[in-house]
């Protein structure tokens, strides 16, 4: 049996369910966590992650990231700092492949264009609408709406970047629902899922960059934390192409971080007399977090990665056009909901704001490719950008 540190979350200690399920949590060898884990596996919403952007939108290219992928490997990381620090993996697992459930086709460019579609009307917040999809849009079960995850699960999800003081009205919606108590810190499994998030895309998104030749090598040196671990990879393998180093660059980064991460928060742990999960969500602080020295090199990281990538010509060419399509789709089905296929037709309700949310929920779910089609569809041609 797994022994797990005292201020991890227990599975035998878990708030339980909205809705009883007949049985319990007694269906073969599976702890609640654990079956939580399944189902976001199962659903249909991350299933769709594999055609929504991570960085490149509707890529040509096999190679790159999305949406789906991301996930799995900060999963992956995030399962690896939780059994370091005596976490529940399971919980950290869950956590990390549910956290990017709520994102709508595009990306962050698809979240802009519906949160300006809903102004007036509750505005659209893609971690607000994870708790929504997963408690309430996903129908599987014929007995109640959502994946009726455990608490602990939907805390986490919450409020893995920390407490929030003035939800929007999906998570406000939940919260009513669940009681997540958003004043609090989240357990350390949301803590760690929140990090590895950032671990995976700083270093996974650099991969993606220098594949698709938005970014150099030359540029990425000029961070000295990129510089002395491309010094370090050369010096190891001397006689190998750059091309092919690129990939231990970006393990070594990935291991460099993770280590620092790990033994900043044991001392953290150790210094505030953490014992146990009220410890905690009691702390008033994150816990799980780098060392000083490592926080100001990944904050250089994230800063490079705006200027050079996420705000590259090229990639704000690209979320134009993600916009106007996301806002074309809207307008076209909020103007005339019998677009919409009918299943969204039955459920349309009939007064605002519920009814632009409606119609928001049904685009929010939409892959990128699928939400190309319906534009062309339902409003007309559309010229993308090359290689959209």
């Amino acid at each position: 049996m797994i022994q797990h540190a005292a201020w991890a979350c227990r599975p035998d200690q878990s708030r339980g369910r909205v809705h009883p399920e007949p049985g319990g949590e007694v269906r073969g060898p599976r702890d609640a966590f654990q079956r939580d884990r399944d189902r976001i596996i199962h659903s249909i919403s991350f299933r769709r992650l594999r055609h929504k952007t991570q960085v490149f939108m509707a890529p040509d290219g096999d190679h790159f990231r999305v949406r789906l992928t991301h996930s799995l490997e900060v999963a992956q990381i995030g399962r690896t700092i939780a059994r370091a620090l005596g976490l529940n993996e399971d919980l950290t697992e869950a956590l990390c492949l549910a956290h990017d459930i709520g994102h709508p086709p595009f990306g962050h460019a698809g979240e802009e264009a519906l949160e300006r579609a809903l102004e007036g009307k509750g505005g659209f917040d893609h971690n607000g609408h994870t708790l929504r999809t997963l408690t309430l849009l996903e129908r599987p079960y014929p007995a109640w709406n959502g994946l009726n995850l455990s608490w602990d699960t939907l805390e986490g999800l919450a409020k893995h970047n920390g407490p929030i003081a003035h939800p929007e009205w999906a998570l406000a919606a939940v919260d009513q629902q669940v009681g997540l108590e958003l004043d609090r810190w989240p357990s350390l499994e949301a803590q760690v899922a929140a990090i590895a998030d950032d671990i995976a895309y700083d270093n996974h998104d650099i991969d993606d960059g220098l594949r698709a030749g938005l970014l150099t090598l030359e540029q990425l040196t000029a961070l000295p934390m990129v510089a002395d671990g491309w010094a370090r990879v050369q010096a190891k393998f001397p006689r190998v192409p750059a091309k092919r180093l690129v990939g231990e660059l970006i393990r070594s980064q990935i291991g460099e971080m993770v280590n620092d991460l790990i033994a900043a928060t044991r001392q953290r742990l150790t210094a505030l007399e953490i014992g146990s999960i009220e410890d905690v969500r009691g702390a008033g602080q994150v816990l799980a977090m780098f060392s000083e020295g490592m926080r100001d090199a990944e904050r250089d990281l994230k800063r490079f990665m705006y200027a050079n990538l996420y705000h590259h010509p090229s990639q704000l060419a690209a979320a134009e056009a993600a916009e106007m399509v996301v806002a074309g789709l809207f307008e076209a089905y909020a103007g005339d909901p019998e677009r919409m296929p009918e299943e969204w037709r039955i459920g349309l309700p009939e007064g605002e704001p519920w009814r632009s949310r409606h119609v928001a929920d049904f685009i929010a779910g939409m892959t990128d490719r699928y939400a190309i089609g319906r534009y062309r569809e339902v409003v007309g041609p559309v010229d993308l950008p090359e290689g959209f």
